[in-house]
Parts: C-alpha cells; structure tokens; sequence
C-alpha cells in the first residue's frame, strides 16, 4: 500500500514549551492507524497539527498527504484536500438537528445527489440518527453526539478521516458499537487516523500502532503484535506482572526512538 499521509520530523511548542519533538510516521491508504498515549502524551497535537489549527505550526519538519506538502497551510484548504477531522469532544451545534448538521458537513460539496446517498449511508451507520433527524443535537446523549460528529465529517466524503477520542466519556457497550462502525467505515474505503486512550480497542480495530510519550514516539508496530508485547499489555492494556517502576523507565529508555 502506498502512503497516504507522511509526517517527518515535526517538532510543535506552546507558548515556548515543545510538545512534540520529531515526531515522524505514515498512514498507508486504505488503513486504519491509532495513535495511543496517556494525557498530555501530545496526541491531540499531533491531529490539530496535521490540520493546521496551531498558528504557524509544526516549527520544524513536514507533512505531506497525497504526495504534497500540506504544512501550515489554513485549516479550509486541507479539508478540501480530502482530509476530515472530528475534534475531541465532538463540537456540535446544540440548535441545529441531526439533518442539519449532516447538510452543513457537505458544504464544500456541488453534488445534490451525491450529498443525498451519503446522507443515507450515514443512516445505515448509525440508524438511531435517522430517527433523531429532526432533533436538536443538544438534546442528543453523548453517544448520539459522537455519532453525529462522526457521521458530519463523512459527509465530506473524505480520503482521511481523522478521529480525536472517539471513546470519551462513553459506556463500554456505546464504545464497542462506535469502534464496530469505525471499522465498516474503513472496509469501505476511508482511510483513518485514530488518537484514543482506550489501547486494548484501538489496537483491536487497526493495522499498525504508534505510542506516543511527552511528545515522542517510544514505540510502533503492527497492532496484533503490540496486543501480544508483555510491556504494552502491562503499561497501555492494565494486565499487571511484576514489573516496577523502574522497569517501566527503562523500558521507555529502551523503547524510545528518535
């Protein structure tokens, strides 16, 4: 598979204070990538990033998609590159209704028709939309919440789909139902990008994992291989063996990449 995006060597600060330091990776098309880490890891950055949403930032390195450099152009520009993204804790707009928002994801779009078979894929995604589609998103649970947001940003008709958290503050059965329909999405044809804190889901529905410490990689590999490293099991997935804290750091020492 060739790569459908490539980030090389991208360094991000705040206010001064670097949050990512020469972070590189690739997303192979057609795949389905997850980025995990705990908070303040720096995943988030990495996504709003790509998107172009830190004022003239990355400070160093590039991001291509599609072959081209994308860095630091608006934020407009590269969501009509293809690229869609749906932000931590979902975003939408409390008085508009679930058809509503659906529209308004298509807003780059000039094909009526089109826009009107999406709508209905959306539906056969998350059928409980269907029938909220006169209602106000306020009034939408949480999960419903993700649900639109998912279901506006595939209204795109995106290459790349990029989700932040799409797990956050969601039931167990409500996260095993959204990661399910991430997955049809991508057997579909969408390529996706996935932070998430939940490892034992992400890993269980993706290709390949990068794992993201104080703003650097420590490890990456194929999902059913990190699923199966003892480390990972212990630090990411919460299956305790006997090693200490001081294993701990110098596994990351070990494990760290530049």
């Amino acid at each position: 598979m060739t790569n459908l995006l490539e980030v090389k060597n991208i360094e991000t600060y705040y206010d001064l204070v670097y949050a990512l330091r020469g972070v590189s990776f690739s997303v192979k098309t057609g795949s389905i990538t997850a980025i995990l880490g705990n908070n303040g890891a720096g995943k988030s950055t990495i996504l709003k990033t790509i998107m172009g949403l830190i004022e003239d930032q990355p400070d160093k390195g590039s991001i291509e998609f599609e072959d081209a450099p994308i860095q630091h152009w608006d934020t407009d520009k590269i969501v009509r590159k293809g690229i869609a993204y749906v932000p931590e804790g979902r975003e939408v707009f409390e008085e508009l209704t679930v058809h509503e928002h659906l529209i308004m994801g298509a807003y780059i779009r000039e094909d009526p028709s089109g826009v009107k078979k999406d709508i209905e894929q959306v539906y056969r995604y998350f059928p409980v939309l269907k029938q909220r589609t006169n209602q106000w998103a306020g009034t939408l649970s949480g999960g419903e919440q993700q649900m639109l947001a998912i279901g506006r940003a595939l209204m795109l008709s995106p290459r790349l789909l990029i989700l932040d958290e799409p797990s956050l503050g969601l039931s167990p059965i409500l996260v095993k139902e959204i990661f399910s329909i991430i997955k049809e999405i991508n057997l579909k044809g969408t390529t996706i990008l996935l932070v998430e804190q939940n490892a034992n889901m992400a890993l269980s529905i993706s290709s390949t994992g990068l794992i993201l410490e104080n703003g650097r990689f420590v490890m990456k590999g194929e999902s059913k291989d990190l699923l199966e490293d003892k480390d990972v099991k212990e630090f990411y997935l919460g299956i305790k063996s006997e090693t200490s804290a001081k294993g701990y750091q110098r596994w990351k020492r070990k494990k760290a990449w530049r």
